[in-house]
């Protein structure tokens, strides 16, 4: 069984082998096209999530049976990533070739973008890493990354270790606060009202009182009257120490 697994082969892509603009044959069923199709995927996946989303409930939501959107793509795992590849577009992206743009602030930009994707379809923090991600979108954006970081000034060696820390962060950041928006939502509360009843239900409970108290003064210094302005204060400051960091460890060389 364990040797099965380790020879199981990796992932496929949709964007291998042609699959990214493959047709079935057959006759093209009527009122459908791919983008059409990514486009309800994205929708549905934002309304009720990865996990009640399936091919039947798609080709319910385009009035069509579930063969139809099958002469589009092969598998769920295909669309999935067709999806998440139409959502990277979303991101508006610096231009790292700018003469006189500074890289501090297109980091600042490039993390607030992704940060602001992830909550905005809480469902891509699930697919990312889980594909190839080698979509044009995707592509694009790690392009822009990887430009942007080499003008820190940083040797080679030490980019992929300075893209890692400050993105696995912004993924981190906004895969949490994804999921505090998602379960809002579903209890029907604002995020602030989700957060007060949070505190108040961990401040009634007896193992929690000393945790509490001793993070009372540090929740109190933070500021901000709503979630959401904690938020953005923990994720710029805590971004800032990145940048931080990353012109100490420059100025080091």
């Amino acid at each position: 069984m364990a040797r099965a697994a380790r020879e199981r082969p990796p992932r496929t892509s949709v964007w291998l082998e042609g699959k990214a603009h493959r047709r079935r044959g057959g006759g093209q069923p009527s009122g459908l096209d791919r983008d059409r199709i990514t486009g309800a995927t994205v929708r549905l996946l934002d309304a009720e999530g990865l996990a009640k989303f399936s091919m039947r409930r798609l080709a319910a939501e385009l009035n069509v049976t579930a063969m139809s959107v099958y002469w589009y793509v092969d598998t769920k795992d295909d669309l999935l990533e067709l999806a998440l590849d139409a959502v990277m577009g979303e991101m508006a992206l610096p231009d790292p070739d700018a003469p006189d743009a500074d890289w501090r602030d297109q980091v600042r930009a490039l993390a607030g973008e992704f940060r602001a994707l992830l909550v905005r379809h809480p469902w891509v923090s699930a697919l990312v890493g889980t594909f190839l991600n080698i979509g044009p979108n995707n592509l694009a954006y790690s392009r822009v990354v990887q430009r942007v970081m080499r003008r820190t000034g940083l040797p080679a060696k030490r980019l992929t270790s300075a893209i890692s820390a400050v993105f696995q962060f912004v993924y981190g950041y906004g895969t949490l606060e994804g999921h505090l928006s998602t379960r809002a939502a579903a209890t029907g509360r604002s995020m602030d009202e989700y957060f007060q009843d949070a505190l108040q239900a961990v401040g009634e409970a007896p193992q929690a009182a000393d945790v509490m108290r001793e993070s009372r003064e540090i929740m109190e210094a933070r500021g901000g009257e709503t979630v959401e302005e904690m938020l953005e204060r923990d994720f710029d400051f805590a971004l800032e120490l990145l940048i931080a960091g990353i012109e100490a460890m420059v100025a080091r060389q």
